[in-house]
């Protein structure tokens, strides 16, 4: 019994079911409806009433103008915001390249080919020379040619092998954009983390050259009266001490206003003296006067950079993947060649002229020591490893932010008691002066009183700078858009 023949499209047609790609289908996670932390005072769900989350240019509740300057220079200024810019375009010069083979490839030649056979040719070395039996040559030694046409070459993509790398590389396109995305966000934060530190470090300095210049006093009362004969040398060592610990903190908060200073000309793309042109003017460090829309945590897939560029690995690991199944079936392609050719120029165009050479073509590796097969067993582990990677993402943007919201209430709650401590030292100081006013007290009292009253001004600004902090890293864990 003769077996049926099977033409080369009936086998590339049963070969396309074998060699179908795995479906991509975005992972499908487990989230609370809510964030645990979310009763916390001064955050709320955010959504209005077409359901977006509503904290876009959220900085502007600092109500700093100089702050948001400096964002929006940094947005179009940075350095790495820039190459990050580059390297959308390389990946989506990549991905067009890629889409290319998809296409035919015509290529157009012309040109003009002289040669000479010799009469020693195996071939034809009889007909170009005058010895043979007939005593005269059949064709000339010297031959020469005009040609004109083009070349065309297609390789059908009946498996999709092209078809995927090209989803591959579009997909690395998008990841590209999401990272300058997700740049642009870290860059903001760090422009808004190191104006804030720089502004406290300033408060803070104007704090302890207050406190310098009460403890000077309270150094000149006690040697004054450890002259009188009424005081001891203890008193007047510890005034130098606790006068030497003051002065000694100055140094270290001009260290930090320095490097903040640094550090936001680094991210600006600006010299160190235009920044320092730009931060002259001294300035209270801004409060934070908004809600933080917090979202649902199914929100977070959406929003954060990180979070969409471990799912789009996914996916372009699955589009590997699915070139490298179909890698191991056969490859067709069509080639053609169309021209003119004639040894005369003038007859090039003429219709006596025209050439042409066309074929399809078949290429199956059907051996290879287990390449293929290893390749596909290593795109399926690096696609396994990314859905890996993805939860654990996922995992860790939620503990961000819970851990996050735990540290802003605490913050808040920290800040108020600080402020209520603070006012307490106020009213001291008023009651000290007023008790020394009427004769009750000695003015030794009254600079005690003082020094644990600045000495609260310096914890409330840190205070408040650590709720400030708290609110910049919250909002870089809940994710969105943060171009200007």
């Amino acid at each position: 019994m003769k077996m049926p023949k099977l033409s080369a499209l009936a086998v590339a047609l049963i070969l396309t079911g074998c060699a179908s790609a795995p479906d991509y289908k975005q992972p499908s996670n487990a989230l609370t409806e809510t964030f645990l932390n979310q009763s916390v005072e001064g955050v709320h769900s955010g959504h209005n009433l077409e359901g977006q989350l509503t904290n876009a240019h959220w900085w502007s509740q600092f109500d700093d103008p100089m702050l948001n300057q400096l964002i929006e220079d940094a947005q179009n200024q940075s350095i790495p915001l820039k190459v990050a810019s580059e390297r959308i375009k390389s990946a989506q010069a990549f991905n067009r390249i890629v889409e290319s083979f998809k296409v035919p490839t015509v290529n157009l030649g012309a040109g003009y080919t002289s040669y000479g056979i010799s009469d020693n040719d195996p071939l034809l070395g009889a007909a170009v020379s005058s010895n043979n039996p007939l005593g005269t040559a059949l064709i000339d030694s010297d031959q020469s040619a005009f040609h004109a046409g083009m070349t065309i070459a297609w390789e059908l993509d009946l498996f999709g092998r092209i078809d995927n790398q090209a989803k591959a590389a579009s997909i690395r396109a998008e990841q590209a954009e999401i990272m300058r995305q997700g740049l642009t966000t870290l860059i903001t934060s760090d422009v808004i983390h190191n104006y804030l530190q720089y502004r406290g470090a300033q408060e803070r300095k104007a704090i302890a050259l207050d406190l310098v210049n009460d403890q000077q006093q309270t150094l000149e009362l006690v040697e004054k009266v450890h002259r009188s004969g009424y005081g001891s040398q203890l008193d007047v060592a510890r005034a130098k001490a606790m006068l030497a610990a003051t002065k000694a903190v100055i140094p270290q908060l001009e260290t930090a206003e320095n490097a903040h200073q640094q550090r936001l000309a680094i991210l600006l793309g600006e010299s160190p003296s235009a920044m320092q042109s730009r931060l002259n003017a001294i300035s209270p460090l801004p409060a934070f006067n908004g809600v933080i829309p917090t979202g649902l945590p199914s929100d977070l897939l959406q929003r954060r950079p990180d979070l969409q560029i471990a799912e789009r690995e996914m996916a372009a690991q699955n589009a590997e993947l699915a070139a490298a199944v179909a890698n191991q079936y056969p490859k067709f392609y069509l080639t053609g060649s169309p021209g003119v050719l004639a040894n005369d120029f003038d007859d090039l165009f003429n219709s006596n002229s025209s050439t042409w050479l066309a074929s399809i073509g078949v290429s199956w590796n059907i051996f290879d020591g287990g390449r293929t097969d290893a390749m596909i067993k290593l795109q399926e582990s690096r696609f396994e490893a990314s859905a890996l990677s993805y939860q654990h993402a996922v995992n860790s943007a939620i503990g961000e932010v819970e851990t996050l919201l735990n540290g802003y209430g605490n913050s808040q709650q920290y800040q108020a008691l600080i402020s209520e401590a603070k006012s307490e030292t106020d009213t001291a100081v008023g009651k000290a002066i007023s008790l020394y006013r009427a004769g009750l007290i000695d003015y030794l009292t009254v600079l005690d009183a003082q020094r644990q009253q600045h000495a609260m001004r310096d914890r409330e600004v840190a205070a408040r700078l650590q709720t400030a902090n708290m609110v910049v890293g919250l909002n870089k864990a809940l994710g969105g858009d943060w171009e200007m």
